[in-house]
Formats: C-alpha cells, structure tokens, sequence
C-alpha cells in the first residue's frame, strides 16, 4: 500500500510535484484521470488521496476527467478514505455560481452575477433591471484556466460573442454574466496560496487584458522566449505576457477572507483572488482554485520551493492516516 496516491490530468503541471516527492522519498502512485478506471467496491491503494484534477480539462479534449475525479472522490469519502482536496472541493471548484454564494454567505465582496442557459432569459432579467451593470464579463460555470472568458458592454455584445464563438457553452450549457470590478490595471489582481490553512506565499499578477492567469510556469513561463507554453488556452492576441510579483503587502483583511473562503469550502491545498475595488478600496474575491498550480521562481525569491511544503503537509496527513 502506498503512502499517497495522486489524481491528476494535465502531466506537466504535475511534473514538479512528482519531482518533489521522488526527492523525499515518498511512495505514491499517480491515476491519470484521462484514461482511468476504478472499482466501486473497493478503497483506496493508498494511506492519502492527493485530488489534483482540474475544471478546465475539457479545453483539452479530456472532458471525461472530471466526471471520473468526482464519482472516484465521493466513493472514496463515503467509504471513509483520507483525501486532500476532496469531492466537496473540488465541486466548488467546478462551478463559479458555488464559490458566489459561498463567499457572499461569508460577509465578503465578491463580483455579482447571473448564471443563465438562455439569451433571451438573461436579457429579459436585465432589461427588469436585474443586471450586474456594463462592462460586464461572460464565463463558463465550470471555468478554468481563463478559457471562453470575454469582456461585454452590453446585451448585443453577448448575443455576438455567442454567436461568433457557440463552443462557449462548453463544457455544460451553463453562462454566467458576472460584474465586471473596476481596478487599478497597473496593480493588477493578487493571487494568495494558501496551505493547510496558512498563508504560503502571495503574488500581484499583471493581466494585460488576458483572462488566463495560470501560474504554472509551463503555461505562462517565466522568461516566454525562452520556453514554448504547454497550455491549451489560446493566448488573447497581441497581448503581452501575464507577469507575476512576489507580494508580501497583503492586507491582514485579505489574507483572512482566503483562508476563511478555502476553510469553508474544505480546501487543504489552494489559491484565491482577488481585485481591490476602485471605487471601495475593498477586496473583492472571485475565484477559488483547488488545483493549485504553484510558481516556483515566485516563492524562489522568498527562499523555499512550494512544492517541497506541500510534501511536508502531505507527509504529515499520511502520518495521520496511518496512526489513525
């Protein structure tokens, strides 16, 4: 019986993490969710299940994983079994109107929005007055990776977007209309990872109009001449590249509402943002990612490598569930 056992999808992203543990000595086996099977009678082979799978595996043709990541999870936690990042989190981190309602249940600021399957349902909704205001942002429910992400202004705006680009209602016919947040663009957004509950490090990252953000430097690498990106998300044209920061000024404030958010949503292992508002000068939280894709070269600069802390933290839940 191994140590750990790890889900996961995308092999690149979980090239550093598999790394890391070799390098420590654990004993783990990894399921590709692509392409896997599971008896549903049965636990798991390991002491701790690691969920790394992600929402947005449908923009890489393996639309399958998810499903098969949340039935193998929920099979496992009513069975009893120890896993990190579990069926309950990673729900949440399949749907946008979930993380809404779970950070607005909290007292904290978070983007408004209106979840729709239909056009004419969602402009009749607004033409009540019931919008979320103009500019506005158009996103899967599901989400990931900033895919399918457009800026709008207005009804016809939405009209055309779906019209020029119909795949938008992948993976699960489901829309949201969601607030667009004025910000300082030069500041950017922040992005907390936070592990086992503590802060780990925390990024300003600078968009330039982009909506993929992903940290993982094998989608936005650290010096882009030099590596060719391994994300399937087409970059936005003619945008520069993502930039990331180290950022030690979070305000206490933010760094509670993280940690409050991922405890809520029984995430172990994970990263929030958030912008802070122009008008309100407040944090206004708005994604919530249980696949967390560290930047090595940021906490680099603070003198640790990520992925050797989630080992630590790892090890320390295997050690719990075999003297259990």
């Amino acid at each position: 019986m191994k140590d750990l056992l790890v889900l996961y999808e995308h092999p690149e992203w979980q090239k550093p993490l598999f790394e890391a543990l070799t390098r420590r000595d654990v004993s783990f086996d990894a399921l590709d969710l692509k392409s896997a099977a599971f008896d549903a009678s049965a636990g798991a082979h390991a002491h701790v299940v690691f969920n790394q799978a992600s929402p947005s595996a449908y923009v890489r043709g393996n639309r399958r994983a998810v499903p098969l990541a949340l039935a193998y999870l929920r099979m496992l936690e009513v069975r009893g079994s120890a896993v990190v990042n579990g069926a309950r989190a990673f729900a949440l981190e399949l749907s946008k109107t979930a993380q809404c309602s779970l950070i607005g249940g909290l007292g904290l600021r978070t983007p408004r929005s209106i979840a729709f399957n239909d056009v004419d349902a969602l402009a009749a909704r607004v033409a009540e007055g019931h919008g979320v205001g103009w500019p506005a942002l158009i996103k899967p429910e599901q989400g990931g990776s900033g895919a399918r992400i457009h800026k709008v202004s207005s009804i016809d705006e939405v009209r055309e977007v779906i019209a020029r680009e119909p795949t938008i209602w992948e993976p699960d016919g489901l829309l949201l209309l969601q607030e667009y947040i004025e910000h300082d663009v030069d500041k950017g957004i922040v992005r907390m990872e936070i592990l086992g509950g503590e802060l780990l490090y925390a990024m300003r990252v600078l968009s330039h109009g982009r909506f993929n953000l992903c940290p993982s430097e094998v989608c936005n690498p650290v010096d882009p001449t030099d590596a060719e990106s391994a994300c399937e998300v087409p970059a936005e044209a003619e945008a520069p590249p993502v930039e990331f920061y180290p950022f030690d000024e979070v305000p206490d404030a933010a760094v509670e509402g993280g940690r409050r958010i991922l405890a809520a949503a029984g995430i172990d292992v994970g990263g929030v943002e958030y912008v802070t508002s122009s008008v309100t000068g407040e944090p206004v939280f708005y994604d919530v990612n249980a696949n967390s894709n560290l930047r090595p070269a940021i906490a680099k600069l603070r003198g640790f490598d990520p992925f050797d802390r989630v080992v630590d933290y790892l090890a320390a839940r295997v050690a719990a569930a075999k003297g259990a």
